[in-house]
């Protein structure tokens, strides 16, 4: 007998879609529905490995406000800044990634950013932790402007 309310139990699959308009360029779908251009031509969309950098910096700080918020610091403003380096040859993944944290607020404690920056590099950012696993060096560091 199967148990279906095991905690374990894989969650189900995502759907997403990418369809090709022409050339070198798609219409990313994910699976909330919200659409996304792909394209080599950076006029025309972010490219691949572009949305992964941000798909990093978006899980990242997602976690980092959502801590702070839950430490109820006074946070008016999140912005990460990534720099990354990727590999000479093909396949030309990332090697190196550096997350800038630029925190804005009252009175925001710096024990409390680093321990925010912290948990979501080693507990709770998915992109993190599968890029880290993959090889890629990810550091971070951060900056408080108070208001």
């Amino acid at each position: 007998m199967t148990d279906n309310n095991n905690s374990t139990q894989a969650k189900p699959a995502m759907q997403a879609t990418v369809a090709w308009q022409d050339n070198v360029s798609f219409i990313g779908t994910a699976p909330s529905g919200h659409e996304v251009m792909i394209d080599a031509d950076k006029q025309k969309g972010a490219s691949p490995m572009e949305l992964i950098l941000l798909g990093l910096g978006g899980c990242a700080s997602y976690d980092v406000v959502t801590i702070l918020q839950k430490a109820r610091q006074a946070v008016e403003d999140v912005r990460c800044e990534l720099s990354a380096r990727r590999a000479d040859s093909v396949p030309a993944v990332y090697t190196d990634i550096h997350l800038h944290f630029v925190v804005t607020g009252s009175d925001v404690k710096e024990k409390q950013v680093e321990k925010a920056i912290e948990l979501s590099a080693e507990k709770y950012c998915s992109a993190s932790r599968m890029l880290a696993q993959g090889g890629v060096t990810i550091t971070h560091d951060f900056e408080i402007i108070s208001i």
